[in-house]
Formats: structure tokens, sequence, C-alpha cells
């Protein structure tokens, strides 16, 4: 990894955000980003929901946990993952982002290239098998999986009310029809 990625990545972790925003890095680019809207985070609750009552037990839900790649000069910070409970017992506030066993992110209406191209370049590389994107600007949503070779190989596309074919570690139907888009 180049040097000037390792001190981006070291000097994205040193900052402490004001409560309510969140850090990431990527390449040679640092974003902050502000609280998401209601509507946000009631489309985060409902998808929520259904993950929750489907996921094995050896995972844990965890909202904005910060994902750590160094060896690709990554952190990232999804709106929900799940990741395994054993990685508690290692403290700190980063995780292997390999460990994650999805990203699941709700499109921000004030930076939406960040969930829509960063992060579809960023989470195949950090090896997160499974990534989410919900779009409420168009009331689309992609799933991406099978990552190899730092992108994915399958994708998914649907609009709200569509019915989303989750794989496992999850297995089971998505339904998307009480999604809220944003309002134009």
């Amino acid at each position: 990894m180049p040097e000037r990625h390792v001190k981006l990545l070291e000097y994205a972790r040193s900052l402490t955000p004001p409560s309510g925003w969140k850090i990431e890095a990527s390449g040679n680019q640092i974003t902050i980003t502000v609280a998401p809207s209601v509507i946000h985070q009631r489309n985060l609750q409902i998808v929520r929901e259904q993950f929750d009552a489907h996921r094995p037990a050896e995972l844990m839900p965890s909202e904005n946990t910060d994902l750590a790649s160094p060896a690709v000069g990554k952190l990232r910070n999804p709106d929900l993952t799940y990741i395994p409970i054993a990685v508690v017992e290692s403290g700190g506030n980063e995780v292997p982002a390999e460990l994650a066993a999805i990203a699941v992110e709700i499109v921000s209406p004030s930076n939406p290239e960040n969930d829509l191209v960063g992060k579809v370049r960023d989470y195949p590389l950090m090896r997160i098998p499974l990534y989410l994107l919900i779009d409420p600007r168009e009331g689309r949503i992609t799933l991406y999986s099978e990552p190899s070779g730092g992108v994915y190989h399958r994708q998914w596309n649907g609009k709200f009310g569509d019915t989303v074919p989750v794989p496992e570690p999850f297995s089971f139907d998505l339904a998307t029809s009480q999604l809220i888009a944003y309002p134009n």
C-alpha cells in the first residue's frame, strides 16, 4: 500500500468527529458525513428488522461500525453491517472488513456518489461478500454479491416494492414495500 494511503488512514483514525458525524477514508480522500434524516433512519429500521429476524446466531448487527482494510487503504462505515459476535472480545473501534457478512447503505441525498460509486468500488476490494444499496432518491435497490478480483460479479436490481433475494448466510426474501422515497 502506498505510504500516502497509510498516512491518510492513520490521520482518519485520529480524527474525533462531533456526535452524529462519521468519518471514512478511501484512496486519497477522507469523507465526513452528517447524521442521516428520519426517512433514512426509518428505511434502515425496516431493513434491519428483517435482517435481525434471519441473522445467524453468531452474527450481531452493528450500525456505523468502522470496517477497516489496511492492506487496501480503506476505512468505511456502513449504515448497517453484521459482524461476528466474537469481535467484541478484541475491543477497539474497528472491525476487519473481511469479517463483515454484509454492508447495507441507504443513499444520502447530499453525497450519493459515496454510496453509488465509492463503496461499489471499495466494498469488494475490502472482501465484503454482500452490499445492499438502497436509493430512496430513485426508489431503487441493488444487491451486489460474489466479490473477487476487486469487483462484484453478481448484481440484482429492483425497485421499492420488489422482493430482494438475500443469499446466505441470511437466506430470506427482503420485503421492500414499506420503504419510503425521499420527497422531490
